[in-house]
């Protein structure tokens, strides 16, 4: 061998060697991120080779994304480093602290993560999209091996995709729960009810009971809502009952706790014909109980209603209502072991839609020839 083919192999292992001794810099916390890295003059010194192969080594470094350049500068460990490292931490975004699903949902995901020895960060929303970006800059900024996101306002078109962009280049895996954005439904990790068919169910339970003048009461800015309308549509459409667009409430996530109610007794005093109510969720039911009771109409022998979650709090009163049963912590399980097997490079299901259940309480009541 040439004496000049033996000083290029020389070359190549000091390339090589010069990469591999400033990640294990990197890796043992000895260079941070946002760190800078010692200066090309300082590793042509130490390691006795040319500026090319200093080049060739930062260079590889980042391509790999371990490290970034700044012209004038020099170069500088990445904040990807972060997420190489196993931070024991996951990330969780909800709507909604108090929000009557969320503590159960919290707690299958934790009862999942808690035996991997994993400790759960919380952000909440407000189910805002400004506050669901915010969240995601400050996880962004934190020690994060992965994040289960309940998305703000699904329905809408999400506008801060970059920031879950973001997270892909700082390689953490994120799987959404009980909703996802449209443009993303179909490539990113989620566990969702089958929300079109638990509106479905409930409206088709009214129609057999012989109700024909069903009011539907929806959240439009959310995918769940929309869902559920859409079943709502589905089985009226069926069963050949006339859809009525002015019997059809929707209300946005700021007005729920006034929208519905107000809207119900409005419809009472203007002599809308109404024998049945399907609302958006148990909570939503309780509030047209209520403006029915105002009204002067009684449930069941009046009107009967339906709600959607199974809110146990909800059958604590003489009214148990029928509902579609939301398996909470569960949801929150099945969540916690994708992302787990999404972290491990594991190829197990993806995209997991939970089907409804029918769960019968005494708010609602046969209608004319179908009384017993």
């Amino acid at each position: 061998m040439s004496m000049e083919s033996n000083n290029m192999e020389g070359q190549q292992t000091k390339y090589v060697q010069i990469e591999e001794d400033l990640k294990e810099l990197i890796f043992s916390d000895k260079i941070q991120p946002g760190d800078k890295l010692p200066s090309e003059n300082a590793l042509v010194e130490k390691y006795q080779v040319s500026r090319q192969t200093v080049r060739k080594a930062l260079n590889e470094l980042i391509h790999e994304g371990y490290i970034y350049a700044e012209h004038g500068r020099g170069t500088f460990c990445s904040e990807m480093i972060r997420r190489l490292r196993n931070s024991k931490n996951i990330g969780v975004i909800m709507t909604y602290m108090s929000d009557y699903i969320f503590p159960h949902v919290l707690k299958g995901i934790d009862s999942v993560l808690s035996d991997e020895d994993y400790s759960i960060i919380i952000k909440t929303t407000k189910n805002s999209r400004t506050g669901e970006a915010k969240c995601l800059e400050e996880l962004l900024q934190k020690d994060i091996d992965g994040l289960i996101i309940e998305p703000s306002k699904s329905h809408i078109y999400c506008r801060h995709i970059n920031l879950y962009r973001k997270l892909e280049e700082f390689k953490i895996p994120y799987v959404f729960i009980q909703g996802c954005y449209s443009q993303m439904r179909n490539k990113y990790p989620h566990v969702l009810m089958d929300d079109e068919e638990g509106g479905y169910l409930i409206t088709k339970y009214l129609i057999d009971l012989g109700h024909r003048n069903i009011v539907g009461v929806f959240k439009s800015d959310d995918s769940q809502g929309q869902n559920r309308h859409r079943g709502f549509v589905r089985a009226l459409n069926e069963a050949g009952v006339p859809y009525d667009a002015d019997k059809v409430v929707w209300f946005y996530t700021e007005d729920r706790k006034i929208h519905p109610h107000i809207s119900i007794k409005n419809m009472v005093e203007n002599g809308c014909e109404i024998d049945g109510v399907v609302c958006y969720n148990d909570q939503i039911a309780l509030e047209v109980v209520r403006a029915l009771a105002e009204s002067g109409l009684r449930v069941p022998e009046d009107v009967s209603v339906t709600g959607y979650d199974d809110f146990k709090l909800a059958n604590a009163f003489a009214i148990q209502l029928t509902t579609i049963r939301h398996p909470q912590e569960e949801l929150g399980e099945i969540a916690a072991e994708m992302l787990l097997d999404i972290m491990k490079g594991g190829q197990g299901e993806r995209n997991v839609v939970i089907k409804p259940e029918l769960v019968v309480g005494n708010s609602c009541m046969a209608r004319g020839r179908y009384r017993k």
